[in-house]
């Protein structure tokens, strides 16, 4: 692959978030009926006025401020004192054990984090298993890194008992020389959570065959309908070679701070350091502080937030099902993806005719790989009462268009 290529690859003018970039000047020619009215909703994003970041964001930042240059220029993989309180509560949230000095990293997000952890892994030709659907950027990094792409397929709209990998085809890649693993659980766009059968079997395949696996437990503490989780990093027979990436993100609306972090195999650790100090020197500084309010949240405050956004998904759902599009329960994070029933146009113009007419963005299902075209995303991370009614005229655009 030539350098353009990989850079064609990553593709940024149709990610989440980037729609404003699209051209839709010109769909006025092929509107059908009036624009309808309501009070516009992106999707594409959590609303972190409808749920502001954790109460500890904004205190302790301003320490952190405070601080100057200590806390300003820390080392690469983040400040001494943050690391080992993080590696304390992470230790105590996974039922694992983190060594701060060695094993744990503090990223500029999540996205940092999974560009360090497949820039520390996949070499060029590298054969990479990657669930589909998945995260958007798994396949772009791949691709990017010019590793080989082998695709899993995830079974995601049937009930949660059955809905997971398919691991005879994970046992098959891997026999046949796949040695990089990237995946998400909860599953982003689905909401699936791996069962718990699923992570001991992922784990003892990995153990086999000696590969290194890339989980983004990014939503693992945002769990409806008290699921259950099961840690990759904490199975009895673990990888040796595993990296998990965690961070304060969606879940505590702390998106805009841009932090993440990554821990596990020390040696790949390292690496990710090495890369890390190149391509941003360190997360941002003063933002990492805003970490020692992380997984000590007042009581009852997740708690809370789960309620909301269950409360959300539940009317959602019910809206989308009884206009006959199909789509499934997610166990846990804050995103829907609805199949869209036979349009008369492909899912890229209905989505920019959804903004244009509707008011309403959300991304398209070719993100999060190519067997779901006909899909798009939600993130149902909003007002209530705003997403409820984006929702309703969904469903409307969708008629319109309906073979």
């Amino acid at each position: 692959m030539t350098l353009d290529e990989r850079f064609k690859a990553l593709g940024a003018e149709n990610a989440p978030g980037q729609e404003l970039r699209q051209d839709i000047s010109d769909l006025d020619t092929i509107m059908r009926g009036e624009k309808l009215e309501g009070v516009s909703v992106d999707f594409s994003h959590g609303d972190v006025d409808a749920f502001p970041p954790i109460p500890s964001a904004v205190k302790e930042w301003n320490k952190g401020y405070e601080m100057g240059g200590e806390q300003a220029y820390t080392q690469y993989r983040g400040s001494a004192k943050i690391l080992k309180g993080l590696a304390q509560r992470i230790s105590a949230f996974t039922g694992s054990s983190i060594l701060a000095d060695k094993e744990l990293i503090i990223t500029p997000g999540t996205q940092g984090a999974l560009f360090l952890a497949l820039g520390s892994t996949v070499e060029a030709g590298e054969k990479v298993a990657v669930v589909e659907p998945d995260y958007f950027a798994n396949r772009k990094l791949v691709k990017y890194f010019n590793g080989v792409i082998v695709p899993i397929p995830l079974n995601y709209q049937d009930d949660s008992s059955k809905s997971g990998p398919d691991l005879d085809c994970l046992e098959k890649a891997f026999k046949n020389g796949t040695k990089v693993f990237v995946f998400s659980t909860p599953n982003n766009p689905t909401g699936v959570v791996y069962s718990k059968n699923t992570i001991d079997k992922i784990a003892n395949l990995a153990s086999i065959y000696d590969v290194t696996v890339i989980v983004d437990q990014l939503y693992s503490r945002l769990l409806y309908n008290k699921e259950t989780y099961t840690h990759l990093c904490a199975c009895k027979v673990a990888p040796k070679n595993i990296i998990t990436i965690l961070g304060p993100s969606k879940t505590e609306s702390l998106s805009g701070f841009r932090l993440g972090v990554a821990f596990g195999a020390s040696r790949l650790i390292e690496r990710m350091e090495r890369l890390q100090a190149i391509v941003s020197l360190r997360a941002a500084g003063y933002n990492q502080a805003v970490l020692n309010g992380w997984l000590k949240e007042p009581a009852d405050w997740m708690k809370k937030r789960i309620r909301e956004h269950e409360a959300i998904r539940d009317d959602l759902l019910k809206i989308f099902r009884s206009a006959g599009i199909s789509t499934a329960t997610p166990q846990a994070g804050s995103y829907l993806f609805p199949k869209l029933p036979p349009l008369e146009i492909d899912t890229k113009l209905f989505v920019q005719l959804l903004r244009y007419q509707a008011g309403v963005t959300v991304t398209s299902g070719s993100e999060f790989g190519p067997t779901t075209r006909d899909s798009i995303r939600l993130n149902f991370s909003q007002d209530h009462k705003a997403a409820v009614a984006a929702a309703r005229r969904i469903v409307k655009i969708v008629d319109r268009y309906r073979k």
